[in-house]
């Protein structure tokens, strides 16, 4: 850091420029010197004033994270024919089947309302966490489904106003149904799709669906005619929705995606750092052959979702399955670390020579590293931040180092007296060993994990650029 800030006697600046997934410049990071000591005096932060800020982040909430280099150039043409058209067919009534007395018209247009709301509301907040969590979101939006099909049948039991609670609260569960199943869907069918066949695919798919409606509709017509009381037909229906629950569930733990999301790291890489440990002890036991060695075994996409659960808590560490070390987030700000080594000032909003030294250590540790990670012991959080360089290897990488990290402070291998800045300088310096020594990633791809698809990051993050001035 040291090198970076001062060249000769001629004081520099080092330069952190903070970016989202747009390309945008969020905040930028100023370390000066005041003197030739080596060390920087403080860290100012400069936020950029941006007119058309709230305009942005509504739209945010509309487009795909990281739009426009998400999409390819023809998106907004086509979601604008296809909105156009969906509004001049509605302005002029086509598909409004709900009768004319106004009461039914109101109550219509609310639970569409409240629907889309939470349409636009959901896909924002959990838009980024779809793909990586398929299989949850999958079986989530089918409990969605049945949920409001249970309020639906309650609400004539009730008066007129908490009925109208109830059906808003019907429309806003589909909604979040109709979110969470389209977007599961789509990576589900990208990962059945091995040749190129996705169209195919979704073709045949809709097809499975309408002959599975027809016989349902079939077998319904000949159940309705035996049941005549409520007690009949509320148990026919909860059995029927256990079974569609049941049978999802068994469908969804079923699927084994190639994708390295967050649960599956915690598996894949306690699993890989056990195996290094035993080959140690088994070198200095038994001194076996160099290619004994350096080989170990990665577990298979297949013995993974075994494993697996389909309901995790989001950035949760677990070494093997077992109870909870601590929690990790991935592409956080810069300012979220800084603010842990001490508040910035009131007044000027910059950051004292203490924090400043801090962080300038802890980007010396990291400087030939693709990220930076700092620990919140409060919250047993670990903090990454990604530099723009970062892939989706960084993304493993930096998991698998917090993952150790913790159980290795679980265990007691860390020594007593070191710092949290030694202990995660020496933790990352034995994930890297073990990374490249094993060939780890090579073995991954082997093993038939697509470590090329990011599926770490859960939310929305920044990146960050450094320019010595």
């Amino acid at each position: 850091m040291a090198q970076i800030l001062l060249k000769g006697k001629t004081p520099l600046r080092l330069e952190i420029e903070e970016i989202d997934e747009s390309k945008n410049v969020v905040a930028t990071y100023i370390a000066s010197a005041a003197n030739d000591d080596w060390k920087p005096s403080r860290i100012d932060v400069v936020i950029p004033k941006n007119p058309n800020s709230y305009a942005r982040s509504i739209l945010n909430a509309f487009l795909p994270a990281g739009y426009p280099h998400s999409v390819t150039k023809d998106y907004l043409d086509s979601i604008a024919g296809l909105l156009s058209s969906r509004a001049v067919l509605e302005g002029i009534g086509v598909g409004d089947s709900h009768a004319s007395p106004t009461a039914a018209l109101l109550l219509s247009v609310l639970q569409e309302s409240m629907g889309r709301i939470a349409t636009i509301l959901f896909a924002h907040r959990l838009g980024t966490s779809l793909e990586p969590e398929c299989k949850m979101y999958r079986l989530a939006a089918d409990i969605f489904n049945d949920s409001a099909m249970i309020l639906d049948c309650f609400s004539p039991a009730l008066p007129k106003a908490s009925r109208v609670v109830l059906l808003s609260l019907s429309s806003v569960l589909r909604s979040l149904c109709g979110v969470a199943a389209g977007s599961s869907k789509a990576s589900l069918s990208a990962h059945f799709a091995t040749q190129g066949n996705l169209g195919e695919l979704n073709a045949k798919d809709s097809s499975q669906e309408t002959i599975i409606s027809l016989l349902g509709m079939l077998v319904g017509s000949l159940v309705v005619s035996y049941i005549s009381s409520k007690w009949a037909t509320w148990s026919a229906m909860i059995a029927l929705l256990a079974i569609h629950l049941g049978t999802n569930y068994l469908a969804v733990r079923a699927v084994s995606m190639r994708t390295l999301n967050r649960q599956r790291a915690n598996i894949v890489s306690s699993n890989i750092f056990d195996a290094v440990y035993q080959k140690i002890h088994a070198a200095k036991e038994q001194s076996p052959s160099d290619t004994e060695l350096l080989s170990i075994m990665i577990p298979s996409p297949e013995e993974v979702s075994i494993k697996e659960k389909v309901f995790e808590k989001d950035g949760v560490l677990r070494w093997q399955g077992g109870k909870p070390l601590g929690y990790c987030k991935i592409g956080v700000d810069v300012r979220t670390i800084l603010n842990l080594f001490g508040k910035p000032n009131r007044s000027s909003g910059s950051y004292s020579e203490d924090q400043s030294v801090k962080f300038a250590k802890l980007l010396d540790i990291y400087k030939y590293d693709d990220y930076i990670m700092w620990y919140n012991e409060r919250r047993k959080t670990f903090l990454i931040v990604l530099k723009d360089t970062a892939q989706t290897t960084t993304h493993l990488q930096a998991w698998m180092h917090a993952l150790y990290h913790a159980e290795a402070s679980k265990l007691g291998r860390l020594q007593d007296e070191e710092s949290l800045m030694d202990a995660l300088a020496s933790t990352k310096t034995y994930v890297a060993k073990v990374l490249d020594r094993f060939a780890v990633f090579e073995e991954l791809q082997k093993a038939g994990w697509d470590i090329e698809t990011g599926a770490m990051e859960t939310k929305s993050g920044t990146r960050i650029k450094l320019k010595s001035l």
